[in-house]
């Protein structure tokens, strides 16, 4: 069930966001070669013990898309690894791209964002023009999150752009409804046929997250750990996404970093 938010409901859900968009910023400006994925999860969950009212969205998770609860506090995808990445004792090489997705709720409301980039003083261009298409493409699906437009025309703007690139796009996973739980409905895929699908209404919240990898749409769930998503021919990839709400003003970012 699609459920629309208030305007004053709207406003209580930025702290979240603001929240979740101080770490991940943090955690780009700080993240290098040397660190430890362990070290990035440890960051995470003393910022969650130290905000009052904060929660994690990941520990305890266990979603039939997993194994079993997921038992950390954010995602850590590197180079191949593109969704759901697992933190384990691994430290950063130079080229590395990290994926950070960060999910928590602060006073019952839920912010979900993630960022990529690349550690490093050398980094590949073809991993900067992959990160690049992912924030692109997030952005003017963003522009077009308006009352009166359709679901699919956020998807297709998000599928046009990577074809754009020439990037292949996977349609498991994609962005969906964010609200006192993480993942709600609606489901927005990362492609779609314009001018089609739900009619997009005020106070509507939904987290957009287009993810792509460089040379292929197919992946498969780590053994390892069952719950890190990895591109099938080992090409990178990478992710990007905010939460926002639609509004008659315009769409507002609630993980917004850019004014932090």
């Amino acid at each position: 069930m699609i459920e629309l938010k208030t305007p004053r409901e709207i406003e209580e859900m930025k702290p979240a966001g603001r929240f979740v968009a101080g770490i991940l910023k943090e955690l780009q400006e700080t993240t290098k070669v040397g660190t430890n994925l362990l070290e990035i999860d440890e960051f995470v969950h003393k910022k969650i013990v130290d905000r009052k009212g904060a929660e994690s969205c990941y520990v305890d998770y266990a979603p039939d898309f997993g194994t079993g609860p997921f038992a950390h506090y954010i995602c850590t995808s590197v180079n191949d690894a593109v969704l759901h990445g697992v933190p384990y004792d691994y430290s950063l090489k130079d080229g590395d791209l990290v994926s950070l997705d960060l999910a928590i709720s602060v006073d019952g409301w839920v912010a979900d964002s993630a960022v990529s980039f690349v550690v490093g003083k050398d980094p590949d261009p073809e991993d900067l023009r992959l990160i690049k298409c992912t924030e692109e493409a997030l952005a003017a699906a963003i522009d077009v999150a308006k009352p009166g437009n359709r679901l699919g025309d956020i998807s297709s703007t998000i599928g046009d752009i990577a074809r754009e690139y020439g990037y292949p796009i996977n349609l498991e996973f994609g962005g969906h409804g964010v609200g006192h739980i993480m993942h709600g409905d609606p489901h927005v895929p990362n492609d779609g046929r314009a001018h089609h699908g739900y009619k997009l209404r005020e106070g509507l919240v939904i987290a957009i997250e287009p993810w792509f990898l460089k040379t292929t749409d197919e992946i498969y769930q780590d053994q390892k750990d069952g719950w890190t998503l990895r591109s099938s021919d080992g090409s990178r990839g990478a992710h990007s996404e905010h939460t926002i709400a639609i509004t008659e003003n315009g769409p507002i970012i609630f993980t917004d970093r850019t004014n932090l």
